[in-house]
């Protein structure tokens, strides 16, 4: 799972494998560590939850969480939606925008590593290209 923070916006992208394992078990989480301490790590994870009526992020102990109403999680992991996008509300007139989406493959790096386990990009398997490439 890839993670990209901007601004006020957080953006997830998941291999086909982390989607299969997060309608499998509900959960998905990566971590990236910033040396050997316990507390010099940051925990990301995406998870369905019966709880949740919208999609919410809660950050704590060097934690962001991002839950998925199940319906939802159900919907899109086993679906052809690409993304799911949200605003979520944070106070003082500011929002968090939070986006996940499935995670295609490169357009212009064939040598990427995750290429394998992403999604088929539709801009690499163009109708009518019997060579595949995008058009």
């Amino acid at each position: 799972m890839k993670l990209r923070i901007k601004g006020n916006s957080i953006r997830l992208r998941l291999l086909r494998s982390e989607v299969e394992r997060l309608a499998a078990a509900g959960v998905i989480s990566e971590e990236v560590r910033f040396g050997l301490g316990t507390h010099q790590a940051l925990l990301y994870s995406v998870a369905a939850s019966p709880s949740v009526e919208a999609v919410t992020v809660q950050y704590s102990d060097d934690q962001i969480l991002v839950l998925l109403p199940e319906s939802l999680a159900l919907k899109w992991t086993s679906g052809n939606d690409v993304g799911i996008e949200a605003s979520m509300d944070i106070g003082g007139d500011s929002t968090l925008a939070v986006l996940i989406e499935k995670d295609f493959e490169c357009v212009d790096r064939p040598d990427d590593p995750d290429r394998a386990d992403a999604f088929p990009n539709p801009l690499l398997h163009c109708k009518g290209d019997e060579n595949g490439a995008a058009t």
